[in-house]
């Protein structure tokens, strides 16, 4: 890959990024509360921590991309514009959720935003991403596909089949891996030979880059350049974003393979305390500007909230809707 050019680092464009994490800081935070209460059921995995991958990728991705995204994807749907009140029903499995109420949190899909999915298979969409880049590039159009997923997709066969077949058709996929070096309780080191992941990609002939995905202005500028790259034609890439998972795998997780510690020295760094520190150094914001951002982003999840409970459910006569597909309404 190129050397990389960063976009220039403003107030404006600074707080923007740093609202886009908040937002979805506030919105995992609360739908643990949530949990909690038995108010969502289900599966729940919190992207915690990995706030500045979503913000930062989404900030250099276009309208016309399309997604396709992991099971842990809330903060993902949230950045790529999502409403927050859709996404916060299909958790409450409303009629009024982004996928009817039928999905659930592993299973978020907005079409009018090309955003194919959350996934709850490990590596299921990738295919999913090649198929979409073989339409793309087949109608001529000038747009990517972004594939989001995890460390531990690499140690299935999708993966390899994907990436070769995307680097003998030059499809525009831009491979998003987030290692946050645990494929559910499994370590990277205990299930990987090699663990730098940018580096298989090699093996396939695609260019590729590790970066630290705790730097959400890392991550823009690393995506910004792969995808002009892309999008000139130059096939597909793969971005290895080193990340860290606060919370647990999901809510189901009693976390007995890493200790507090290493989670704490984690939450040292974490993208939130990187960006406000970078901020106030460079002049550009201040803890009353960080405290503004908090509250609207806190008011935003409140109004979310009230939306999903007082939304419908999903009518009994409608149940049998979906088994097969339907003629497309136009």
């Amino acid at each position: 890959m190129n050397a990389l050019v960063a976009p220039a680092l403003t107030q404006t464009h600074g707080l923007a990024l740093l609202r886009a994490m908040l937002r979805i800081r506030a919105f995992e935070d609360r739908c643990y509360q949530l949990y909690g209460q038995m108010r969502i059921r289900g599966f729940l995995h919190l992207y915690n921590g990995e706030e500045a991958v979503a913000a930062g990728a989404f900030a250099a991705l276009r309208p016309e991309d399309a997604i396709v995204s992991t099971y842990r994807e809330h903060g993902h749907a949230l950045a790529r514009g999502v409403p927050m009140n859709r996404v916060m029903a299909e958790l409450f499995g409303k009629q009024t959720g982004c996928s009817g109420g039928r999905g659930g949190s592993m299973h978020l899909f907005d079409v009018t935003r090309k955003f194919y999915g959350g996934n709850a298979i490990v590596a299921g969409g990738l295919p999913i991403a090649v198929g979409l880049a073989l339409a793309q590039k087949l109608r001529g159009e000038p747009a990517l596909t972004a594939c989001f997923f995890g460390d531990g997709a690499v140690a299935e066969g999708e993966f390899h089949e994907s990436l070769n077949l995307a680097a003998l058709w030059r499809l525009p996929v831009l491979f998003l891996c987030e290692n946050n070096r645990y494929a559910m309780g499994t370590a990277l080191d205990r299930a990987q030979a090699e663990t730098d992941i940018s580096l298989k990609a090699g093996a396939y002939r695609i260019p590729a880059a590790a970066l630290d995905g705790m730097d959400v202005f890392a991550v823009e500028t690393a995506v910004a350049d792969a995808a002009r790259g892309i999008r000139g034609g130059g096939g597909p890439v793969l971005l290895e974003m080193r990340t860290y998972r606060f919370r647990a795998h999901s809510m189901f997780d009693p976390q007995l393979y890493r200790d507090r510690a290493e989670v704490e020295q984690w939450r040292k760094k974490g993208p939130l305390i990187t960006l406000t520190t970078r901020l106030k150094a460079l002049g550009l914001m201040s803890e009353e500007d960080y405290q503004r951002l908090e509250r609207e982003c806190n008011a935003e999840v409140d109004a979310a909230v009230a939306f999903a409970e007082r939304s419908p459910w999903e009518p009994v006569s409608s149940l049998e809707r979906f088994v097969y597909a339907e003629r497309h309404r136009r």
